[in-house]
């Protein structure tokens, strides 16, 4: 049976853990001694999972993983640099985060040096995928021969996985919507309606297509399922931290204290600023981008910078 490590015991890498355990040799991996041991006693990651029986089949392990046929690595942007830092070159590697690295800019796919390796993203809430409700993602890598055999390893179920040699389009449709998530939760907070949200989406989408088109992705998978459909996901759904970060800035709560009560990371709040530097340096318009990185940096409150976008000069859409 092929052996797949799940590096990262978070929402996400948990619930990858549970719906490949039936097909696969999982083992999660938990950087956490402490945690590690909890989950394989009770069967459950209280923590980050509430409520979802992980089962006898998968094996927890505090122990990182010598050897497997493919890893997965389901930490933050953050954590991948080092994590890839622990695999053999020739180890195959696929990483579920989705942004860009605080401070260098970098996407996921420059981080890493492993020959083989690629991205898994879509639109997927982690609690929903683990009850087993459907979902649809996309495996992206350059190797189109590894993209395309990793997704029918994954796929199986009620998740269905396609592939793409888009990497660049995939990943910058995943770390821009967090950002977009953010707006659209700011929108909401203050009650401006589901128009504005909608406007909001659609001029979000447009942002990530102009991004995406300048560093190389193509506009078919922006507009797919890593890019329009994670965007409405995160924008819109309830179980979405970037959503949440979003709405109650509105309400006049301090960043830190959203983050710190959130328990998780929300990527939107780290890739806001890199995207906006990145944008500037390119010469890319990008207003919602600005306006959401000037609340998170607190230059401008949440009203101000809706007041802001609604004062541009009117112009041809596109």
């Amino acid at each position: 049976m092929t052996r797949v490590a799940v590096l990262g015991a978070g929402a996400w890498g948990t619930s990858i853990a549970v719906v490949l355990a039936g097909r696969l040799d999982v083992t999660l991996w938990a950087r956490d001694a402490a945690q590690a041991d909890a989950i394989a006693r009770t069967r459950r990651n209280q923590r980050y999972l509430k409520g979802i029986e992980i089962p006898a089949a998968v094996k927890v392990s505090a122990d990182f993983p010598a050897q497997a046929d493919l890893f997965m690595a389901a930490t933050p942007v953050a954590g991948l640099r080092e994590i890839a830092g622990r695999l053999k070159k020739t180890s195959p590697l696929v990483w579920l985060c989705k942004g860009f690295e605080q401070g260098s800019g970098l996407l996921p796919h420059q981080l890493v040096e492993q020959e083989r390796c690629g991205a898994l993203s879509g639109p997927s809430f982690a609690d929903e995928v683990a009850r087993g409700l459907p979902c649809a993602l996309t495996l992206a890598a350059r190797d189109a021969a590894f993209a395309r055999d990793t997704a029918a390893l994954l796929h199986g179920g009620r998740m269905r996985v396609y592939y793409s040699a888009d990497l660049v389009g995939v990943e910058v449709g995943g770390a821009v919507k967090n950002v977009m998530a953010i707006a659209a939760g700011i929108s909401d907070g203050l009650g401006l309606g589901f128009n504005a949200r909608a406007a909001l989406i659609t001029r979000g989408l447009a942002e990530i297509a102009r991004l995406g088109a300048a560093l190389g992705g193509s506009a078919d998978t922006i507009f797919g399922l890593t890019g329009a459909g994670d965007l409405i996901l995160t924008a819109t759904g309830d179980l979405s931290r970037n959503r949440r970060v979003g709405l109650q800035l509105s309400q006049g709560m301090p960043l830190p204290k959203i983050l710190h009560d959130l328990g998780h990371v929300a990527e939107g709040v780290h890739s806001a600023r890199e995207v906006a530097k990145l944008a500037k340096a390119r010469n890319i318009e990008m207003p919602v981008t600005d306006a959401v990185n000037a609340v998170l940096e607190g230059k401008l409150t949440p009203k101000a910078a809706v007041e802001q976008l609604l004062a541009r000069d009117p112009k041809q859409e596109r």
